[in-house]
């Protein structure tokens, strides 16, 4: 057997130099990471000389503090830059390098100034003897419960680099299942918005020039011209100060949706609005299986990455989204707690489909409850797919016609006195 000259790191970045007895160079690397450490130099003796030490800690910022988000406002971690950086992580570690090492990579080539500042931080203290879990609880506007419970699990289990991955899958599907859900509403919105700017418009500057030509001929109006012309004559008359009443009717609808926004953040007006979503007519199916996917997803990835099923269900609960969710979960904590099955609560809360209680019944009895569960996430992320793509071809046609509607409907208005004032004219 020869022997090896090898510099490594271990898990908290500290470098050593020895040598080890080996068939192979690839048996040598297999022995040095079989007792936690990572080879970043290895050479058969005898054949060159033994390399210089390279450092191997993290070097301090300049003037030994990390660097400063000081003058910069309203920084925050997107989804998708939280997603990048934690499959990046993940391909790291899998590949060999120590985890202070990893997260220094990613400091140097992170875009994003908080995250940069964070993962900075992040590798100071994992290098300081923190876990990385302890590390990342620190930063709870950024790393939610779900991850730092995740990483936990995976540091426990020696197998960091898996979790890591199932996290980072995880974002993906959750990220995609949210745009998705996302560009249902976009479409709606948009033309609802468009179609008041045109109604505005016209109300301002079309109609009242209208109105002036039929009042100077004394043309008799029918009754939808009336109305028409009494809603622009209100919109710009001047009640009180200054200002149109226009400009106070957009300012009434901004205090109502601002008073609406904050009764929302209450806890019953939270569960009237989480309620409300579940029992609209079209929204509602969509917001339930957006819901029962992502509950699916999360208590399944938990649990496979090996968090116990209570804290997996605790963290289920605050990360649902949905405050009826949230209530349905925390029976089924009660009862698993009580060593009862998860499916009695589940059924008993008349939120989750048959199908899914079905699926958590079978997992159960044969002991695959996690790979149930992932199952169930991928069948409604399918359903919302479908949803969502019928959703739009519903809607496109529905506010077509309305936006046709409301703009023709003030068309009409104008030019009916004006077809009669025409032919009356051609009468005479």
């Amino acid at each position: 057997m020869a022997k090896f000259q090898y510099i490594a790191l271990d898990a908290k970045g500290e470098q050593s130099a020895d040598t080890i007895e080996a068939s192979s160079e690839a048996e040598a690397i297999q022995l040095l990471r079989a007792n936690g450490l990572y080879p970043t130099h290895i050479q058969e003796e005898g054949k060159a000389a033994k390399p210089k030490a390279a450092v191997a800690k993290r070097k301090p910022k300049a003037g030994g503090k990390p660097s400063s988000l000081k003058g910069q406002f309203g920084l925050k971690v997107k989804p998708k830059n939280l997603m990048i950086f934690t499959r990046q992580l993940a391909t790291l570690i899998d590949s060999g390098l120590p985890l202070v090492r990893s997260l220094t990579v990613l400091e140097k080539q992170e875009p994003n100034p908080l995250l940069k500042h964070t993962v900075n931080q992040l590798a100071d203290n994992v290098q300081g003897g923190s876990t990385f879990s302890e590390s990342l609880a620190q930063h709870p506007n950024i790393f939610n419960k779900l991850y730092v419970n995740m990483v936990k699990a995976g540091e426990l289990g020696g197998v960091l680099e898996l979790v890591l991955t199932r996290l980072a899958e995880y974002q993906e599907k959750a990220q995609k299942l949210k745009n998705k859900i996302v560009s249902a509403m976009v479409y709606p919105i948009i033309v609802m918005l468009i179609a008041v700017g045109i109604l505005v418009f016209l109300m301002i500057f079309i109609v009242p020039k209208f109105k002036e030509m039929f009042s100077e001929n004394g043309q008799e109006l029918p009754m939808i011209s009336q109305v028409v012309f009494g809603a622009s004559e209100f919109c710009l008359r001047r009640s009180v100060g200054p200002l149109p009443n226009i400009v106070f009717v957009f300012l009434a609808l901004f205090v109502v949706y601002f008073l609406m926004s904050m009764w929302a953040k209450t806890k019953p007006g939270r569960h009237f609005v989480d309620t409300l979503k579940l029992r609209m007519p079209v929204i509602g199916d969509l917001q339930r299986k957006s819901a029962v996917a992502r509950f699916s997803r999360t208590l399944g990835t938990l649990v496979t990455s090996g968090v116990p099923i209570l804290q997996a269900l605790n963290i289920t609960r605050d990360t649902a989204g949905n405050v009826v969710l949230s209530g349905a979960i925390e029976k089924v904590h009660e009862a698993v707690k009580e060593g009862e099955s998860i499916v009695t609560p589940l059924q008993a809360s008349g939120v989750f489909p048959n199908m899914v209680i079905s699926m958590v019944d079978v997992g159960e009895e044969t002991g695959q409850l996690p790979e149930m569960l992932l199952k169930v996430a991928d069948v409604y992320d399918d359903e919302v797919d479908s949803s969502v793509a019928a959703l739009t071809s519903i809607l496109e046609p529905i506010m077509i016609v309305l936006l046709a509607l409301v703009v023709g409907s003030v068309v009409f208005a104008l030019f009916l006195p004006l077809i009669k004032m025409v032919s009356s004219m051609s009468d005479g």
